[in-house]
């Protein structure tokens, strides 16, 4: 049986900030309020996305929205720097892989 990937990102201590749910490659989830998009994904998955050329794991870089490695898309198509994008109540992204919604290999 595959290991399941364990998200990249681990909360040491949580907050009383309200849940803000959202949608993550088709499934349901919930973040924090005030979490950026990277945080929030990273606490589910074990990286943002995949390299365009190498398919290798990407988790971002800078993380003040200079470096163009945080890309992730949404459900309409829109593109948003995971770093400096706050996460939304309803919101649909995805990590921009088929296996990311099934939990298969990164």
């Amino acid at each position: 049986m595959p290991l399941t990937p364990q998200p990249l990102l681990r909360r040491v201590a949580e907050t009383s900030r309200p849940a803000v749910p959202f949608v993550l490659d088709g499934q349901p989830t919930t973040a924090l309020e005030g979490d950026t998009v990277l945080t929030a994904i990273l606490t589910q998955h074990p990286r943002l996305r995949h390299n365009e050329f190498s398919q290798e794991p990407r988790a971002g870089f800078c993380m003040m929205g200079a470096c163009q490695d945080c890309w992730v898309q949404t459900d309409s198509g829109e593109r948003l720097r995971a770093c400096s994008t706050f996460i939304r109540a309803g919101m649909a992204l995805h990590t921009g892989t088929a296996s990311a919604a099934d939990g298969a290999s990164t």
